[in-house]
């Protein structure tokens, strides 16, 4: 039989396995009742895609009239909002898709449609001052490196990607050599960001969108093909959406669409 000590110690761990899980996202609020016809297409989802997005949001209400706006940031600051009256949701990936949908229960998973996508690549300092050209100079003594991780707590499309990045070729010296470099994981690409400045990092792996909308702070490499992986951006309709939110997906995925969200890296 297990001693007062050990059960009490069982209870603690699923308790904190529990408290931990609940954290990687938001938990539905029974009490919001979600209404999305108010005749503004309303979208929201994490940093990065939102950018674009309004650019494209910005021609569209030109050309119709129609209203739209455009959320974007860490999902605890929209989460309440987007359960009340969301027409749109977009996932950074797969992964951030499948995460939100344990929130918004009146979306469907079978309505999830992938739009565009994007490669990983590394961001680095402004006129690239530590001259990183590929995947290896990654690996030399001294490097600062950033990555993104959700670490259980935060939902985010960059998990795991410098892993994989860093494991594309099956030698186990590139992971441990990377990790040794490593100086910050970022819980989601907003922080990451703040943390390759306020570290003064030398690089990060993230997505192209943030350092062309951050000239100013950074340039970036590409990485080569056997090291590049790639994540899509989705949407899914609510099933209360205001007509005129198909009509904005319509223009999101038209030829004029693409040809916006590729200035910002988002490519299919």
């Amino acid at each position: 039989m297990r001693s007062f000590l050990e059960k009490t110690l069982l209870v603690a761990l699923i308790s904190a396995a529990t408290a931990l899980s609940a954290m990687a996202h938001e938990d539905p609020d029974p009490s919001i009742k979600h209404n999305a016809r108010d005749g503004i297409v309303r979208l929201y989802g994490a940093g990065g895609p939102d950018t674009a997005f309004r650019k494209v949001a910005a021609v569209f209400t030109q050309e119709t009239g129609v209203k739209v706006e455009v959320t974007g940031g860490p999902e605890p600051t929209w989460s309440k909002k987007a359960q009340a009256d969301a027409d749109i949701l977009w996932g950074t990936s797969e992964e951030d898709v499948t995460a939100l949908l344990e929130t918004y229960r009146d979306f469907s998973w079978s309505d999830v449609t992938p739009i565009y996508i994007r490669p990983a690549i590394i961001a680095v300092k402004k006129g690239n001052p530590k001259n990183i050209r590929n995947f290896d100079d990654l690996l030399k003594p001294g490097v600062r490196i950033v990555v993104t991780e959700g670490a259980g707590v935060a939902n985010t499309s960059g998990t795991g990607t410098w892993e994989d990045i860093a494991g594309r070729t099956g030698k186990l010296t590139d992971v441990k050599q990377f990790r040794r470099n490593i100086v910050g994981y970022g819980k989601g690409s907003g922080p990451a960001f703040r943390m390759f400045v306020d570290k003064n990092a030398d690089a990060w792996i993230t997505w192209p969108d943030w350092p062309i909308t951050h000239p100013d702070l950074a340039d970036y490499v590409e990485l080569p093909t056997d090291r590049t992986i790639w994540r899509d951006v989705n949407v899914v309709l609510a099933p209360d959406a205001d007509p005129e939110a198909r009509q904005f997906l319509d223009f999101l995925n038209s030829e004029r669409g693409a040809a916006i969200m590729r200035t910002e890296g988002w490519v299919r």
